[in-house]
């Protein structure tokens, strides 16, 4: 699918100007019919995608670059051009790493970290493969760990994740080296402002913000 003449143009505008081109977009057709891609993106970061030129820079940094068959330009040019099933079934966006590296060498101010994030939810909220699942996974059951202890709890964060993932023996021959080099504590050493803690973590669940305007 490519872009639309009105979309391409947008790609010059910048500032409130943008955000309110797009608005206006949105606006008028939430009646009729479902968000493209770069709409919805733009809803939840403020990033409008077609202002990525495709130079590269943001890959070029990328440190999962070589692991991943979807570098930082290719996602933003499959986010632009609304090819939202591609995108999703894609493992790569899970790979990412969020160390912000393409965001930082962006010449263009696009994000490409953010709008990989927002691509993240969109597919959690659409559901996931198999094969992402695994992956998801790993992430909720780190941050479950992050939630509770507010630091990582290497056994309750294994426990976790196999239970999570269905991996019940996988890796388990390197349980015993890991006990006797002291890797996997029997209790967690838990920071002192764990309350101060899941207050953060539920202060981003979806939903939060319109709690705190009402």
């Amino acid at each position: 699918m490519r872009l639309t003449r009105e979309q391409d143009e947008a790609g010059h505008l910048s500032g409130d100007g943008l955000r309110d081109w797009f608005g206006d977009c949105m606006k008028s057709q939430a009646d009729s019919e479902p968000l493209s891609l770069p709409r919805d993106i733009l809803r939840r970061t403020g990033v409008n995608v077609a202002t990525c030129y495709q130079c590269g820079k943001c890959s070029a940094g990328c440190p999962m670059a070589s692991e991943s068959d979807l570098r930082p330009h290719n996602v933003m040019r499959l986010a632009m051009r609304d090819q939202r099933a591609k995108l999703l079934a894609d493992e790569s966006i899970w790979l990412c790493l969020t160390c912000e590296t393409c965001s930082a060498r962006c010449p263009n101010g696009c994000d490409p970290a953010r709008v990989i994030d927002a691509v993240r939810e969109i597919a959690a909220e659409s559901g996931v493969s198999p094969q992402q699942r695994t992956i998801r996974a790993f992430h909720a059951a780190f941050l479950d760990q992050v939630r509770n202890n507010g630091r990582l709890f290497e056994t309750g964060f294994m426990m976790s994740y196999k239970l999570r993932s269905g991996a019940l023996m996988a890796d388990a021959t390197s349980a015993p080296a890991m006990f006797a080099r002291g890797k996997l504590a029997m209790r967690p050493d838990r920071i002192r402002g764990t309350d101060e803690m899941k207050l953060i973590f539920a202060a981003c669940e979806p939903g939060a913000a319109d709690e705190g305007a009402r």
